[in-house]
């Protein structure tokens, strides 16, 4: 994506410049339309502007995946309970100044057969703007203290708030993680409502579909019982990241 996007935009400002004899306004203007992309393109990971991350599964049948952000929380032993209950294993991102706050939780996610992936230390709202050096060091503290707490090793990295850029690109590289995006975001943590965050999510599915929650709230694990009841209805079943990976090692 990023690089047609590169290309499109190359061509764009060439024409644009040449027709109105590059004056001031017009670099100006293309200025700022290339700051503009850069903006969205660190935004929205989707784009795979600054570096490829995993949206979906190719497939033909019927199934997603469940993956939960920045836990563990006081209430992931009900999304635990709830998705034993249902018999699906989901992917969990977890930060590390959570699994340190909530350690048993956290052995509890991987006791009970869960993905997890690496989320940060911190997931500090700086994030964009850390340096590739503290970058590294935020993910190789959470593998410091997943590794600690639970014995366990993670390949896999989810940007907090899907934030990318070439730092970020660069410290993905040099950790060795695959970064894993979404394309089903449910913005569960900005809306209230949970008819719409429920409607957001069940109309967006796709086969093949990641899907974007947090288990941090009451109001996620109540659309998360009526979106498993959607899911059986509509016989769809559930994959983690770390197995679409493997298979794709397999292919």
């Amino acid at each position: 994506m990023k690089h047609y996007l590169f290309i499109l935009f190359y061509i764009f400002c060439n024409v644009f410049i040449y027709a109105f004899q590059g004056t001031f306004w017009v670099y100006l203007f293309c200025f700022l339309m290339f700051s503009a992309v850069v903006v969205w393109g660190s935004f929205d990971i989707g784009l795979n502007y600054f570096m490829n991350s995993i949206l979906h599964k190719r497939t033909k049948i019927r199934e997603v995946a469940l993956t939960f952000d920045d836990g563990p929380t006081e209430f992931t032993p009900q999304f635990l309970d709830l998705l034993k209950e249902n018999k699906i294993k989901a992917t969990f991102f977890c930060i590390g100044k959570q699994i340190e706050k909530y350690p048993e939780i956290f052995q509890r996610i991987v006791a009970e057969g869960h993905t997890v992936g690496n989320h940060t230390f911190s997931h500090a709202d700086n994030t964009g703007f850390l340096s590739t050096s503290k970058m590294i060091e935020e993910i190789e503290k959470c593998d410091e203290v997943m590794l600690k707490t639970a014995n366990l090793k993670t390949n896999l990295y989810r940007p907090p708030f899907g934030v990318t850029n070439p730092n970020i690109a660069r410290a993905i590289k040099r950790t060795r993680k695959k970064s894993i995006g979404w394309n089903v975001r449910s913005l569960d943590t900005v809306t209230k409502d949970e008819k719409k965050i429920y409607r957001k999510i069940t109309k967006g599915l796709k086969k093949g579909s990641i899907l974007l929650l947090h288990d941090t709230s009451k109001k996620t694990f109540n659309v998360l019982a009526d979106l498993l009841v959607f899911l059986k209805e509509n016989n769809y079943s559930t994959f983690t990241v770390d197995s679409m990976i493997k298979n794709q090692k397999n292919d």
